[in-house]
């Protein structure tokens, strides 16, 4: 094991052109603009309508937006980890596509499914090779067509989701005081009972009555996922703080999962922090799934200074939750 850690050097994203607002989502759906925004706190989210593209086209745009602006070569990368609950297919992974894309010929891959949860999984999945020495170019992608496994018909979470992907340049660095330093990650399988997508898998392969009943879209029981995710979230961004004697004026910023502005709001009381602390744009992106973290470090890049501490906090299906303690390196 070498003294490398793990830190992101570069980082792209791609958005898609379309823009559902709440205004057009009330005529699609019983619900207003007022109802969504008291109780989500989204205005509006991207939503990529081309059938036929999927999470690879967009993970792809981003990658190749990535590699330009960090000057790097395809044939410099050693593996490519993406994390998507919304793969192209079930088989190959959406990792595999993306390379073959973007020209990534001398590397290696495969997708990570933890919820929304999926950036810290897998950031901490490209850290540990990073650390071994396996690894020295590692493109982590987060992308999600969350739009793709939405029931329009369902007011309850169809004004939640949208679509976007991110690409980040993983590379290793001497400095210890740079890079991710620490994370806590947790699972607990009772989430499968609240949060989940019933059909399409081996238990509940697709036949016309799976379709008919609309069970290949996001099940939410959005009470208990509330409940878990307050608590969850805010209990392990504690549990990073106390582990390493941080106090609330120690933290440049909390970058929080974006699912739902009450949650966020809550995991930052109880760290401690004041609003302005709390970096967020679920107002304009919606709940991007594991993409959301990722699509606020790049919305904000321009904020870190090098140095400055973060705190990566997500909740998702699984349930998965977990807390990263991370130092910006540029």
């Amino acid at each position: 094991m070498s003294n490398n850690r793990a830190i992101i050097t570069g980082i792209e994203a791609f958005i898609p052109e379309y823009i559902l607002t709440n205004q057009e989502l009330s005529t699609m759906v019983d619900t207003t603009d007022e109802w969504i925004m008291t109780r989500i706190g989204v205005r509006e989210r991207h939503i990529l309508k081309e059938d036929g593209l999927g999470t690879s086209y967009m993970g792809a745009e981003a990658v190749r937006k990535l590699l330009e602006k960090t000057n790097t070569s395809p044939d410099d990368i050693d593996m490519v980890l993406c994390a998507t609950v919304t793969p192209d297919m079930l088989f190959p992974a959406t990792a595999n596509i993306i390379s073959d894309k973007v020209g990534i010929t001398n590397a290696w891959g495969y997708d990570i499914n933890a919820g929304c949860s999926g950036f810290l999984f897998s950031f901490a999945t490209a850290s540990s090779f990073i650390q071994s020495g396996q690894a020295k170019k590692i493109v982590l992608v987060t992308g999600e067509r969350m739009s793709s496994i939405t029931d329009y018909q369902d007011r309850s979470t169809c004004p939640l989701f949208g679509d976007a992907a991110v690409a980040m340049l993983i590379e290793p660095t001497t400095e210890e005081s740079m890079g991710l330093q620490d994370q806590i990650l947790r699972v607990d399988g009772i989430g499968r009972h609240y949060l989940y997508q019933k059909s399409g898998g081996s238990m509940y392969p697709a036949t016309e009555e799976t379709v008919k009943n609309r069970e290949h879209f996001i099940h939410q029981d959005g009470q208990t996922v509330f409940k878990y995710a307050v608590s969850r979230m805010a209990d392990v961004s504690v549990e990073i703080m106390e582990k390493h004697n941080l106090k609330a004026e120690d933290i440049a910023y909390l970058i929080p999962h974006q699912a739902n502005m009450r949650i966020i709001e809550a995991t930052g009381k109880r760290m401690g922090l004041q609003n302005d602390k709390i970096l967020i744009n679920i107002e304009k992106f919606g709940n991007t799934a594991g993409t959301s973290i990722p699509l606020v470090l790049w919305e904000f890049e321009k904020n870190f200074k090098k140095g400055d501490t973060l705190i990566f906090s997500a909740f998702g299906a699984g349930f998965t939750w977990g807390s990263m303690l991370y130092k910006w390196a540029y």
